[in-house]
């Protein structure tokens, strides 16, 4: 897609279609599956969406995946104890999903494990099922950090993140 007709696209788009695609019970419901998840290990998932990306990003040709890079840092994701946090990103106005994982997982959870949890997604996203993709995000993400980092039985769970999805 040339530059022009990209940042035409986006600039058509705002948190209004955010909201729109994602109503107040599609959020409550995927807050609600954060919050179950992280009941039961010790990792942090955050939900990220955004209805298009910002002018400097189209300028310069930035992906959703440069865009989820920058999300992961500005929401602190990465600032957990255990370095095993999980940004899940969606950019409606692309159908675009990305996921981005703190330096704890990466020696327990393969590129491949994470390439098929957005495999899953993509087939939703495409298809405009935007609650369904991304509670099978949290869903396959809830079934590797349980796997990678358990909560122990005998510890209480600590929520470092906020579990409400963000919407831009």
């Amino acid at each position: 897609m040339n530059t022009l007709l990209r940042i035409l696209k986006h600039r058509l788009q705002d948190s209004t279609d955010a909201a729109r695609a994602l109503g107040p019970t599609a959020l409550a419901r995927i807050e609600a599956r954060v919050r179950d998840s992280e009941q039961h290990h010790t990792g942090e998932i955050c939900v990220c969406v955004e209805a298009s990306l910002p002018l400097s990003y189209l300028w310069r040709g930035a992906s959703a995946r440069d865009r989820a890079l920058t999300q992961f840092g500005k929401l602190r994701v990465w600032d957990t104890e255990a370095n095993n946090g999980v940004l899940i990103y969606l950019l409606l106005v692309e159908h675009q999903v990305e996921i981005v994982a703190d330096r704890g997982l990466n020696h327990h959870v393969s590129a491949a494990q994470w390439q098929a949890v957005l495999d899953t997604m993509r087939a939703d996203f495409q298809a405009g099922r935007f609650e369904s993709g991304l509670l099978t995000a949290v869903d396959q993400v809830d079934r590797l950090l349980r796997t990678v980092c358990p909560l122990p039985a005998s510890q209480q769970p600590v929520n470092e993140i906020a579990d409400a999805v963000r919407l831009n």
